[in-house]
């Protein structure tokens, strides 16, 4: 019986309120999870930190170094089986380390690359004897990963592969030509994890040693930032690769490939929100010693706004990451010691959408970070020692990486759609309920955070009103609707992130009572304001663009109607002052 629990299925946040009680956050961490934390915090501050200059000048060997004292650490080992060598730890915890390992720039990029698609694909799909030979290198950091999947004609559209592998006649070894581009830790891994087509159809995985004949790299690329991480082609020249090096199931490499990256992008989106963190702490630092007109920067309101903006985007994002990672842990905690192929490819699939969000509302947090960061830097932004000019390049990189965002953006609405034509849900039901909800909405009862949470049910009744109205213009041409289905996931992220932060602050006000939590109420505030006005533009755009003559004005109407509800919560510019004076009495994010 499959562990998954069909209430908690993929996208349901999409058609279905939330059950408090299912939701897990960050103030449910165990001494585990916090120990961990203070593991990974602690290296990335004390060894890590200290070798930014050495990093960012690509030393290589240094970087190698740092990733086998991690391994020693056991910060490489938390998603690989005990019996292997590894830690063996949840879905959370894995959240937990690529968070803290973030404010390492470059290096943090190959530590996560390692710990997640580059290994992930062995201890998931390896037989019993590649896992025994690779997995306890890997955890150690004796062995160094590397993913290989994009080509010069294949990035986003990762099927479309030229690189093939022929058996050989003996049977013994297939021979491997092609070439991957941007291969992440290719100058000191030790592993490849490759994707070629098996006599030029059959889309297969591969692991490959670095010394196999026939493997060589290009030149290391010359990025705009992650310096710290190795990039460069890896080109397979006749390479023999032994049989039993195939990963998986010749023709089912797509099965590993798009499902290792769902877990990618939720590892990235930790990845994003922890360096987000730690721009905002340059920031906060900054600013609070820097004087300018007779005051510190921090004392001025456009300051505190931008502060409080960024602080409350960051909750959202932590939120979401959080209750993501629990997803995930129920749906693959008890497959570390399958070998059910399909069944860890179905279960990897469930939550997809979910991380897409992971991956584009991380991102996008982080850039909007980075940006105000170096922003209220003024000139220091720009220059080197102050950290931030780094921090601004190093971001970009995370809405190309793991899909772009485009490509993710357009995932999030078609996995619903799919949804429905498979009879999974009753999509038209759903958004009668909705316009039913939207015409005549029930009154806000005084209820505990009653007003916030009805603000979520709007949003996500302005989704399946969109949903519907889309599907009824286009029907099953829809997939190549991408403006539409763009401006849906807009719609849904804001969803997530804001049900995630909204129903995070519900949970501690029952347990804590208002008075504690204030910090948590006024960000949840701030970010569910932002979320429903976006949410009110983009569906006025979207009626404007889909409903038919005779239904568009009075939809409009509906959605101005509906939106104007929750409007305000209470003064934003008092909300976010205070929100900036306790920020910065923290000096951090810290909730």
């Amino acid at each position: 019986m499959e562990k998954v629990n069909t209430a908690n299925r993929g996208a349901s946040f999409l058609f279905a309120k939330l059950n408090p009680e299912t939701l897990f956050t960050p103030e449910d961490f165990t001494d585990e999870h916090i120990l961990i934390g203070k593991t990974a915090k602690q290296f990335a501050e004390k060894v890590v930190q200290p070798e930014k200059e050495r990093i960012e000048n690509q030393d290589f060997e240094l970087v190698t170094d740092l990733l086998r004292k991690a391994g020693g650490l056991g910060l490489l080992a938390h998603s690989i089986p005990e019996r292997y060598g590894g830690l063996g730890l949840d879905k959370i915890s894995k959240g937990i380390v690529g968070e803290n390992i973030a404010s390492s720039g470059g290096y943090g990029v190959a530590h996560s690359n390692h710990t997640c698609i580059a290994t992930l694909p062995i201890t998931y799909f390896g037989t019993t004897e590649q896992k025994e030979r690779y997995l306890p290198k890997l955890a150690s950091g004796e062995y160094i990963g590397a993913y290989c999947l994009t080509e010069p004609n294949a990035g986003s559209d990762a099927l479309s592969s030229q690189t093939t592998a022929v058996l050989n006649e003996e049977g013994t070894h297939y021979i491997l030509n092609g070439t991957k581009i941007y291969i992440t830790n290719a100058v000191f891994s030790d592993t490849f994890i490759v994707y070629a087509k098996v006599d030029s159809r059959h889309f297969t995985a591969f692991i490959v040693e670095r010394n196999t004949p026939g493997l060589s790299l290009g030149p290391e690329e010359n990025k705009m930032g992650i310096k710290g991480s190795s990039t460069r082609s890896v080109i397979f020249e006749d390479c023999p690769v032994p049989a039993e090096n195939l990963l998986g199931e010749v023709g089912k490499g797509h099965i590993i490939a798009l499902n290792v990256l769902n877990l990618g992008r939720y590892n990235l989106g930790s990845a994003c929100m922890g360096a987000a963190k730690s721009g905002l702490k340059k920031a906060l630092q900054f600013t609070g010693e820097r004087k300018q007109f007779g005051k510190s920067i921090a004392d001025f309101p456009a300051t505190k706004e931008k502060t409080a903006k960024m602080a409350a985007r960051i909750y959202a994002a932590e939120s979401l990451q959080y209750r993501t990672a629990s997803l995930l842990e129920e749906s693959l905690g008890d497959l570390y010691y399958s070998t059910d192929l399909k069944l860890i490819g179905k279960r990897m699939s469930v939550y997809a959408t979910e991380c897409a969000i992971c991956k584009v509302f991380g991102s996008e947090t982080l850039d909007f970070t980075a940006d105000e960061a170096l922003q209220l830097h003024g000139g220091a932004g720009f220059i080197k020692e102050y950290g931030v000019e780094q921090m601004y390049r190093d971001s970009r990189i995370n809405r190309i990486f793991e899909g772009t965002n485009e490509i993710n953006r357009l995932l999030i609405p078609t996995h619903l759609f799919r949804k429905a034509l498979k009879g999974e849900i009753d999509l038209a039901a759903r958004v009668e309920e909705a316009v039913v909800q939207l015409s005549k909405p029930a009154p806000i009862r005084p209820a505990i955070f009653e007003k916030e949470r009805a603000a979520v049910d709007t949003i996500r009744n302005l989704f399946l009103l969109n949903a519907g109205l889309a599907y009824e213009a286009f029907g099953d041409t829809l997939v190549h609707e991408q403006e539409a289905l763009m401006k849906l996931a807009d719609l849904a992220i804001a969803l997530y992130a804001a049900e995630s932060a909204v129903y995070r602050t519900f949970k501690v006000i029952l347990k804590n009572g208002e008075e504690k939590e204030e910090l948590k109420i006024q960000l949840s505030r701030t970010f569910l304001e932002g979320a429903i006005w976006e949410a009110e533009r983009l569906s006025r755009q979207l009626v404007s663009e889909l409903a038919s003559d005779d239904k568009r004005d009075a939809l409009i109407g509906v959605v101005i109607r509906e939106c104007s509800r929750f409007s305000s919560f209470g003064k934003e510019s008092a909300r976010n002052r205070r929100i900036a004076e306790l920020v910065y009495e923290k000096g951090e994010y810290c909730c």
